[in-house]
């Protein structure tokens, strides 16, 4: 059956930019709305502008996957669906343990698209004895005693941390020393790993600042001084180079 792609095997040996790594994702989460829509193909430039990316640094991404699209058609929607899955890891299962099954943890329990991306989460782990068999998501909470048995059992190599953050150094301890390589951490602190463990660090609180700072300069860049209009400036009120301050003097 034609695709309508041009393709060739990934090179491999080159390896993928961590770059790249981090925005196929977000190609993959704009491919599979289209599928959900029954959408056969999709040009660079739409995908592009789904994805929130400028379209040559796409098509430069997808060259590492070896898929170049075809012009005047582009690409394959279910194909890239599938391409992305795979160099992803998601074409197959992996059990993933949450430790700390508070709002936070229980929220990451009951997220639905865990089994839609290829993850399954084999267990929820907390250090609270009254914790213990209670069901979330319907799954049995189990006590941090049983951490080292549990990745064991369950073939755990992704942990995901919800803790507070005074426990959370000494749960990714015992989650490396388990086996664990790989580290979603949602607690507000940074943890130290060694070589071959990966942590990816979610700070909600590290964004809103981030986001409080944008707000904060788009209100002064609007706001005109005092006894001017907004679009006028003097030779008083710019920098060295030109440049009006974000703040201007009293």
């Amino acid at each position: 059956m034609a695709t309508g792609r041009t393709h060739r095997p990934a090179t491999r040996s080159r390896g993928i930019p961590e770059a790249t790594v981090a925005r196929l994702p977000l190609y993959l989460r704009a491919l599979t709305t289209l599928s959900e829509r029954s959408v056969p193909t999709v040009s660079s430039e739409e995908l592009a502008a789904a994805a929130g990316v400028n379209s040559a640094k796409l098509r430069k991404d997808f060259s590492y996957l070896g898929s170049y699209g075809t012009r005047g058609v582009g690409y394959d929607v279910e194909y890239l669906v599938y391409q992305i899955s795979r160099e992803l890891g998601l074409t197959q299962d992996w059990p993933v343990v949450i430790v700390g099954i508070g709002n936070l943890g229980a929220a990451l329990a009951n997220y639905g698209g865990f089994a839609s991306r290829g993850f399954r989460v084999a267990a929820l782990i907390d250090a609270d004895p009254h914790m213990a068999g209670k069901p979330v998501a319907g799954i049995p909470v189990q006590h941090t005693d049983d951490l080292e048995k549990i990745i064991e059992e369950n073939g755990v190599s992704i942990g995901v941390i919800a803790t507070p953050a005074g426990a959370a150094q000494p749960v990714c301890d015992r989650l490396v020393a388990a086996g664990v390589t790989s580290i979603l951490n949602f607690a507000p602190t940074v943890l130290s790993v060694p070589d071959g463990v990966d942590v990816r660090k979610v700070d909600l609180s590290i964004e809103l600042q981030i986001l409080a700072f944008h707000e904060q300069r788009k209100a002064v860049e609007v706001a005109p001084p005092d006894g001017l209009p907004a679009a006028a400036t003097t030779e008083s009120d710019q920098g060295p180079d030109g440049d009006r301050p974000a703040v201007m003097p009293a």
